[in-house]
């Protein structure tokens, strides 16, 4: 790739002149001599070898050239200008990513709501988001691979704060099996069917969690995934009520009438990945917990 041989402030001076109307009032704004202004459009439109301005009478006008030419350079110096910024912004403390390790069983509506809250200030910080499942939290935490984390299985040594609890439920297709007995249900009769269970995404040590006393089951690898499947009648299973209440409100997936063991809850907790975090993990942190409160 060549090298460019324009510079930004050939550029920013072609624009000057569009913005405001001719060489002498763009001279003004950019407080030069006129002189200045001319032979830096003069050696611009050389280099390029086509024409950008005409004038006529007293305002310089564009070409068809230089109209096509002018979108591109505004965007040029707008991001050279961002890109200034995020400098300077990086020279201040301020993040150049964030890595954002979540339970998958964290509400998504939450979490996007604080995103979007966060993006007009994130001052060019990139948020890297990775959703895990049980003990995939507690390894990203342990393993430094996370400033910021969302997760029910954490080290007990690790400073984390209380966030929201969730409800998981156990439910089938209202053509399940299960359902058609008509009757309380007992965990003799859960164990002859078909039971869907979410893969734990942790490496170090990767572990069951809940009833699994089914002989027969289907692992998979989200939540969602489980949703789709236990919503096609291929099975049963406990899924967060935050996630199923539309089709529990509809009658597409209804709760099984066990005995006992039909809900159980789990805390998720808020840690930082960093002992000292910086002034855009926190403010995603406080945003996070701000969406929470309000749910």
């Amino acid at each position: 790739m060549r090298p460019p041989h324009i510079s930004l402030d050939q550029w920013r001076v072609f624009q000057a002149i569009v913005d405001h109307g001719g060489y002498a009032q763009a001279a003004a704004a950019l407080h030069r001599s006129q002189s200045s202004v001319s032979y830096a459009i003069k050696q611009l439109q050389m280099q390029l070898g086509v024409s950008l301005l005409e004038v006529r009478g007293r305002k310089a006008q564009l070409t068809g050239a230089g109209e096509a030419l002018l979108g591109r350079a505004r965007q040029l110096l707008a991001e050279a200008v961002a890109l200034e910024e995020l400098a300077h912004h990086l020279e201040q403390g301020w993040e150049a990513a964030i890595r954002l390790v979540v339970d998958a069983a964290f509400p998504s509506a939450l979490l996007l709501d604080a995103l979007q809250a966060f993006a007009p200030q994130d001052r060019g910080t990139r948020v890297l988001l990775e959703e895990v499942v049980l003990s995939g939290a507690q390894d990203a935490l342990e393993q430094g691979q996370a400033d910021l984390i969302i997760g029910a299985e954490l080290p007990s040594a690790s400073l984390a704060d209380p966030l929201l609890e969730i409800e998981f439920v156990a439910v089938a297709h209202p053509d399940h099996p299960l359902h058609r007995l008509e009757r309380k249900l007992k965990m003799a009769d859960l164990e002859r069917e078909m039971q869907v269970v979410v893969k734990d995404s942790g490496q170090q040590s990767p572990r069951d969690f809940g009833w699994l006393g089914a002989e027969h089951r289907w692992t998979v690898s989200s939540i969602d995934t489980a949703v789709t499947t236990i919503h096609h009648g291929l099975g049963y299973g406990w899924l967060p009520r935050h996630q199923i209440q539309a089709e529990l409100q509809k009658g597409q997936l209804l709760p099984l009438p066990l005995t006992s063991g039909q809900i159980y809850r789990t805390h998720l907790y808020l840690a930082f990945g960093q002992e000292h975090p910086g002034p855009a993990t926190q403010l995603l942190s406080d945003l996070i917990r701000r969406q929470v409160s309000l749910w």
